[in-house]
């Protein structure tokens, strides 16, 4: 079962990269390791009223991300404010993604987590463990960038 973990300090706080983190339709402006995400359900409502944008459990998302295949995420824990999780399947994998947020000093702590479990996942971690640990890494570093910047009027 492969697991990948990476953690960033963040100098802003918590409710700022709260809020970054669940703009998920935003993180391919964040990061080259991601192409696009589009929700899939059109219940909700968003930051901007929008009803496309919100992160809550059961809503799904198309993720795009280069030298892999489309995978639809779907949202399966909610603590707002500190925590989402989302899950993904295809035959053989099933990958599930954590994202933590919590108070550290004067900043916030930010954890991915991404866990491969299914009797594929062995060689997709062998094959793609790399990747994985990489396309992490940048993600978290976009967030951090994002978050620490002017938050948008």
């Amino acid at each position: 079962m492969p697991t990948y973990q990476t953690s960033i300090t963040v100098n802003a706080p918590v409710e700022r990269v709260w809020e970054v983190l669940v703009a998920v339709e935003d993180w391919p402006a964040l990061t080259a390791s991601m192409t696009s995400v589009r929700p899939l359900d059109a219940d909700g409502a968003s930051r901007s009223g929008s009803a496309d944008h919100v992160v809550a459990v059961g809503r799904r998302f198309a993720v795009e991300q280069p030298k892999l295949r489309k995978a639809v995420w779907t949202v399966t824990a909610l603590d707002e404010g500190s925590r989402f999780s989302w899950r993904s399947a295809v035959p053989g994998v099933t990958t599930s993604g954590d994202h933590l947020v919590e108070p550290e000093g004067d900043g916030t702590r930010l954890t991915l987590v991404l866990t491969q479990r299914g009797a594929l996942s062995g060689l997709v971690g062998l094959v793609a463990g790399g990747l994985t640990r990489r396309y992490l890494e940048m993600e978290a570093r976009g967030l951090k960038e994002r978050a620490e910047s002017p938050a948008a009027e």
